[in-house]
């Protein structure tokens, strides 16, 4: 007979919008793995209101210290502006729990390696929530890409191409390096980079622009990227908070088919399509339609990931390694838009300024006070 699944006691950092409307129903939907124990958040009228939501049982704290000494959680779920996740993580870390952190997991290179020597000394992992790797279309479309059964990729399209107004940007921590770490290409793009990267594998080099196009910003409000795969795939990247008809894609066109993703803010098996080459027969084409069960892209799917790898003792997926390269992407899109010249994978390492900052105090970007 099977032992029934493991519960894990669970705390939230931050009750705002992503964490009650995506985390929240995560926890719900696995309620039979998960305890939500305790919440988080220096805001009392909100961390009341989301209690009402989640159950008075749910300790209340307006300090994390307190709340990790006082409960001494498994998990973690960080959902708190940007420039709080890595003091944040690496607390969580170092009181033995794992995390799952809403992205970014930290504004530069230099903060993730203080995230890493974090997990090395205490043994738990921080995953960092890209919750489009999970659906179960892209499961479907990287297997595909990855086997062969497409041919070799050749050529692919990321864009994520929204709109932002003034008000967005009134929120005082929105458009400036400290508190963001960046514009479209950290807080917008970055999920639907990271979807390609994951599509297509390692990149070896990256050529880029970026603009203030129209929002008085710190950082940019546009940018765009050529990129360079390890297996020889050329891609386009957009990132836009400009765009009135917002919509969010992913082409890759390989030798023998093009596999397109076309959404907004998450997908199901219904928003991908595969379009056979002429050579290529139907029967063959006929394999390639995503599977019956349909799992959408959600807060849900990665943390069902998550605990199978916390109940395994094992990295989770979206940490560690996975979770670097997409960071170092982002470090050199902004390296290779600034300096106007090529980004080679691995190239900003330590004492690079770039690897300090995601602005690299590159003069016309860096705060005034940095530059």
């Amino acid at each position: 007979m099977s032992l029934p699944p493991v519960r894990r006691r669970v705390a939230v950092i931050g009750t705002g919008a992503i964490v009650s409307g995506g985390h929240l129903p995560a926890l719900r939907a696995h309620a039979d793995r998960t305890e939500l124990v305790a919440a988080v958040d220096v805001d009392r009228e909100r961390l009341d209101a989301f209690r009402a939501e989640a159950g008075e049982h749910v300790a209340a704290f307006t300090s994390v210290g307190a709340m990790l000494d006082a409960v001494r959680p498994d998990l973690v779920l960080i959902g708190t502006p940007p420039s709080l996740h890595r003091e944040q993580t690496v607390a969580a870390l170092e009181a033995g729990a794992w995390v799952l952190c809403e992205k970014p997991l930290c504004l530069s290179l230099a903060e993730y390696d203080e995230i890493a020597a974090a997990e090395e000394a205490s043994g738990a992992y921080a995953s960092v929530v890209f919750q489009h790797r999970y659906g179960s279309g892209a499961v479907h479309a990287r297997e595909l890409i990855a086997s062969g059964e497409l041919g070799a990729p050749l050529v692919a399209h990321c864009q994520t191409t929204w709109h932002r107004d003034a008000a967005y940007y009134a929120v005082p921590w929105r458009g400036r390096w400290a508190t963001e770490g960046g514009g479209p290409t950290m807080g917008h793009g970055i999920h639907q980079y990271d979807l390609l990267l994951h599509l297509l594998g390692e990149w070896d080099e990256v050529r880029a622009m970026a603009a203030r196009l129209v929002h008085a910003t710190e950082s940019e409000d546009v940018s765009t990227a050529l990129v360079r795969f390890r297996n020889g795939a050329l891609a386009t990247v957009v990132n836009s908070v400009l765009s009135p008809d917002e919509v969010s894609r992913i082409r890759v066109d390989c030798a023998d088919a093009t596999v397109e993703l076309t959404h907004l803010y998450g997908h199901g098996n219904d928003d991908w399509s595969y379009t056979p080459a002429r050579h290529v027969p139907a029967g063959r084409a006929a394999a390639w339609r995503t599977p019956a069960h349909d799992v959408p892209s959600s807060h849900t799917a990665q943390l069902g990931a998550l605990l199978d790898a916390l109940d395994a003792g094992v990295r989770p997926p979206g940490s560690g390694r996975q979770a670097r390269d997409t960071l170092e992407f982002a470090a050199a899109l902004y390296k290779a838009a600034f300096t106007g010249r090529p980004v080679r994978a691995g190239e900003i390492a330590p004492g690079d300024p770039f690897h300090e900052a995601m602005h690299g105090g590159h003069p016309g970007w860096a705060p005034e006070e940095q530059a």
